[in-house]
């Protein structure tokens, strides 16, 4: 795990001194050390956390013919097997990334989708004078690039690009409306008007003239529905959930687990137990004197036999975590989970470098109640389009925040990346099907894996996600719905499976968040000082209705419950701060919010 950055110009030689600020803007992602390389016009960055090849293993790569140069973030997991297919294939180091460089002498640009795990790349090839920039199939790992007057710039981070950029960014009003509507955005575009997302599953080629091709090698589209019964599912998921957890057990550090009590890290503590040669270190969170949000946990850890860590927080002790969350997520998303998930990133980074974390299991095997089938489902999703997602706005469909909104974020269209998800779905797929795709090329890339990647690595920490890995996706996806959602119960096929390894009880709560006290932070004489700040800020200024945002905040303290909309506005006031008036700008992991306002 790692932070990749670089430049390819077109008419000069890349600047030493704005590729170190890359490096200074990346240093978190690596703090294990870092590389840089620059030849003609082309430069890459590498800052390292060291997890294989820890003595051998630094960056950039090259092949041993000088001609491929390469900078990876993630980890490839299939390396062996690589190095198997290629036995006259010679190494110079012991890097799982050795395999982007095997495969692409091997088998060129379509050799890149025989890669399997968590990565994304640039590979120079000396040849060709062309820049490769690549990421896997499910956008588990960021990747961010730019087009200049001068060429095209790429980062692991939003962070990391903006000082390799010719001129400061334009924020999108599209992507902020996205956000304000349904908590992050998606898709090609990000937050900044010139700053592009290299999609999951992709592939760009880019030449010495500056010119872009893309190249999708994979999409889970290509899944075609089973019919099949629960038995032979459930006997082949043992197979594929063994191989998968297998791989993702490569490392020359030792692993551990974030052990919430949920269905998802449940089944993965029981699977490490099996096949996890050492002790597993295992770490919960829950609130001080609130002891009844650890004990499945600490229950779980407790009959695994783990080192667990059960880590109590106040909730103060979360609120001081808001600015660094903001900094550390990099692209706009507000999901509450980032501040508990901060923490335990925080604990767990003093003791590993590796942790395994759940997200993906809930749209691979259908964990989410609107995947259920029913008729409200089925008539909202001939209804509106995207199969009953994100059907409506936070802000466009609320009375006070819909006035609050500026001129400009009024003529938005936050949907139209939900609807395309859905119309890209193949005609013999269920409603059920559809909706997990949509999450998959949405939610899953752009909010939940901003959250375990960025705010890990945040800490220096490796977050895997083994339920993401496209195998198991695509058999999850491909399952037919009555082995994923009968009996108003989701991921039944997994509860199943688990019967023999955890308690039927256990398996039979239903699925809980951790709870952030949002509107009890937003109150008293916080929320007055956070009133006043607001109301006068220069980002707030310049795209909300000030008028109206006072209505907002008067009805909140009236009773009406506008904790969401409030806190948007203050995320955004924070993040304009971070990223657009003091770039390049690194809080502490303990601010007040209201000092970044």
């Amino acid at each position: 795990m790692c932070g990749i950055a670089g430049v390819f110009l077109t008419q000069q030689t890349p600047s030493q001194q704005q590729l170190e600020k890359a490096i200074t803007a990346l240093q978190h992602r690596g703090p294990d050390g870092h590389g840089i390389f620059v030849k003609d016009a082309v430069g890459l960055v590498h800052t390292r956390l060291s997890i294989i090849d820890l003595e051998g293993g630094a960056q950039p790569l090259h092949s041993l013919n000088q001609q491929l140069h390469v900078v990876a973030n993630g980890e490839i997991y299939n390396y062996e097997r690589v190095k198997q297919a290629h036995p006259d294939q010679q190494s110079a180091t012991q890097s799982d990334c050795e395999a982007i460089l095997t495969c692409f002498q091997h088998h060129g640009a379509k050799g890149f989708a025989k890669l399997e795990g968590m990565f994304a790349f640039a590979l120079y090839d000396d040849a060709t004078s062309c820049l490769y920039l690549g990421r896997d199939r499910l956008g588990i790992k960021p990747l961010y690039y730019a087009e200049t007057s001068t060429g095209v710039v790429f980062s692991s981070e939003i962070k990391g690009i903006l000082p390799l950029l010719d001129k400061q960014a334009d924020i999108n009003a599209e992507a902020l409306s996205s956000f304000l509507n349904y908590q992050f955005n998606t898709g090609r575009d990000t937050i900044f008007h010139n700053v592009k997302r290299v999609l999951p599953g992709e592939y760009l080629i880019i030449n010495n003239e500056g010119t872009i091709t893309h190249h999708q090698y994979w999409s889970a589209t290509c899944v075609a529905p089973r019919d099949i019964e629960l038995d032979e599912a459930m006997e082949e998921f043992e197979s594929l959930f063994d191989s998968v957890m297998q791989d993702h057990l490569k490392s020359d550090v030792p692993l551990g687990l974030f052990l919430s009590g949920g269905i998802d890290s449940s089944i993965m503590l029981a699977k490490l137990s099996e096949i996890y040669p050492e002790p597993l270190r295992t770490y919960s969170l829950g609130y001080a004197n609130a002891e009844d949000e650890l004990s499945q946990a600490n229950t779980l850890a407790a009959q695994f036999k783990t080192e667990h860590t059960p880590l109590t927080v106040s909730r103060d002790d979360l609120f001081n975590r808001i600015v660094h969350s903001i900094w550390a997520s990099d692209d706009l998303m507000r999901d509450y989970a980032c501040l508990p998930m901060a923490a335990l990133s925080d604990r767990a980074s003093q003791d590993l470098k590796v942790v395994f974390s759940g997200e993906g299991g809930d749209e691979a095997f259908a964990g989410y109640r609107r995947y259920a089938p029913s008729l409200e489902n089925t008539l909202k999703s001939w209804v509106f389009g995207s199969g009953g997602i994100k059907t409506r706005g936070q802000w466009s469909s609320r009375k006070y925040a819909k006035q609050a909104l500026g001129s400009t974020l009024k003529d938005t269209h936050p949907r139209q990346a939900f609807k395309d998800a859905w119309n890209a779905c193949p005609p013999s797929w269920s409603m059920m099907q559809k909706k997990q795709y949509v999450d998959l090329t949405t939610s899953l890339p752009d909010n939940l894996f901003v959250k375990s990647d960025r705010i890990s690595m945040a800490f220096g920490l490796e977050s895997r996600v083994p339920f993401s890995d496209h195998r198991l996706v695509e058999f999850g996806l491909s399952l037919p719905n009555s082995i994923k959602y009968p009996e108003r119960q989701g991921k039944y096929i997994l509860r199943k499976w688990a019967e023999k390894v955890l308690p039927k009880e256990h398996l039979a709560m239903p699925k809980r968040g951790f709870y952030v006290p949002v509107k009890s932070w937003l109150s008293g004489n916080f929320l007055e000082q956070l009133t006043q700040k607001l109301l006068q800020n220069r980002a707030i200024q310049e795209w909300f209705d000030i008028e109206q945002c006072a209505k907002l905040f008067n009805a909140h303290k009236a009773g009406k419950n506008m904790s969401r909309e409030i806190w948007g506005l203050m995320q955004f006031a924070i993040w304009h701060k971070l990223f657009v008036e003091q770039p390049q700008t690194i809080p502490t992991k303990n601010e007040n919010p209201l000092d970044w306002i």
